[in-house]
């Protein structure tokens, strides 16, 4: 979905303001040759041939690039809130001199920008865009462009007001997710983590719009027992741990210490059987075998343990009612 509207936007967008990137188309060649950057004038970003092609295409039928325009509605899923901090973006190594108004335009083709602030002094800002969906497209066209001689650097912020919740039964929805933690403040979003089937993991993730809120839920649920359900089965909140599994960890930022140097001497090979090398790297093996066996081992002892506490559950709940019953005959 995120490559077929990157897709969109780069044809639909040719007239909107474009950040400096690497290059410019020249009029006598094909080309890129580098960007000004000295001008005022933000530097027009070399645009794709799927461009060109929309352009001339548009050209043909007597359309004004004045009907070229990005259309934002189409970039915003049914229902989806707008201005969340999942669309919030940072930008790294910015120019020291950089304006406000430099900024802005950066982000200027991708609808509306709110939430701007700027650290000059250590270079780098954050912008809030309406939809995760334009975030994702900026973050790829932006990142790499270069401002006033310095490669900018794009990625998603992180996300202060998240929190990871377990225990989840499987009637839990979305929907009752939001509607239960809403009581501690605004949700941006609330998921029910499933499996390739679409079955619940018992895990989910809550969004708050501040951290108030998601304080709120974890201290009110850490001291309390929180129940979604007719089961008296608690809901257990956490900080969400983020982690990065897109970009990762690219060779160009990776810093190179001494230590990097001398691990890179020797390059990815198999270690050959009665050498020093498969001496020890068969003993690092056997201690991981070992932590899956004792973690398989807490599994089922949880497990179990579940199993146990869900039938004596059952059984106290058919002896309340039973209780309950009698009461009523007397």
């Amino acid at each position: 979905m995120a490559n077929r509207n990157m897709h969109q936007a780069r044809m639909l967008s040719a007239d909107s303001p474009q950040p400096g990137r690497r290059g410019t188309d020249s009029p006598a060649s094909s080309e890129p040759t580098p960007a000004n950057k000295g001008s005022p004038a933000p530097p027009q970003q070399q645009r794709s041939p799927a461009a060109d092609q929309s352009e001339g295409a548009a050209e043909e039928t007597g359309e004004g690039s004045s009907k070229m325009t990005l259309d934002i509605a189409s970039f915003r899923k049914p229902g989806e809130k707008t201005f969340t901090q999942r669309s919030r973006l940072f930008v790294g190594s910015l120019p020291l001199d950089v304006t406000e108004a430099e900024f802005k335009n950066l982000f200027a083709k991708y609808g509306k920008i709110s939430d701007v602030f700027i650290n000059r002094e250590r270079g780098f800002g954050f912008v809030r865009l309406e939809t995760r969906t334009l975030a994702e497209i900026a973050k790829v066209e932006v990142d790499g462009t270069v401002l006033n001689n310095r490669p900018l650097k794009v990625r998603f912020a992180t996300h202060g007001a998240a929190l990871t919740v377990r225990n989840l039964l499987p009637v839990v929805t979305n929907e009752l997710l939001e509607q239960a933690f809403s009581e501690f403040g605004p949700v941006e979003r609330a998921v029910v983590v499933t499996d390739d089937r679409g079955r619940s993991t018992g895990r989910g993730i809550v969004e708050f719009e501040n951290k108030v809120s998601a304080r709120k839920a974890l201290e009110r649920c850490g001291e309390g027992a929180m129940l979604l359900t007719t089961t008296p089965c608690p809901a257990i909140v956490e900080p969400m741990e983020h982690l990065d599994e897109e970009e990762g960890l690219p060779e160009k930022i990776l810093q190179k210490s001494p230590k990097y140097y001398k691990e890179r001497e020797q390059p990815p090979r198999f270690a050959q059987p009665g050498t020093f090398e498969f001496e020890y790297a068969s003993r690092w093996k056997a201690l991981d075998e070992m932590e899956k066996q004792q973690r398989e081992q807490v599994d089922r002892n949880i497990k179990e343990a579940k199993e146990k506490l869900e039938s004596e559950l059952e059984a106290a709940k058919n002896e309340h009612q039973l209780m309950l019953m009698r009461q009523g005959k007397r």
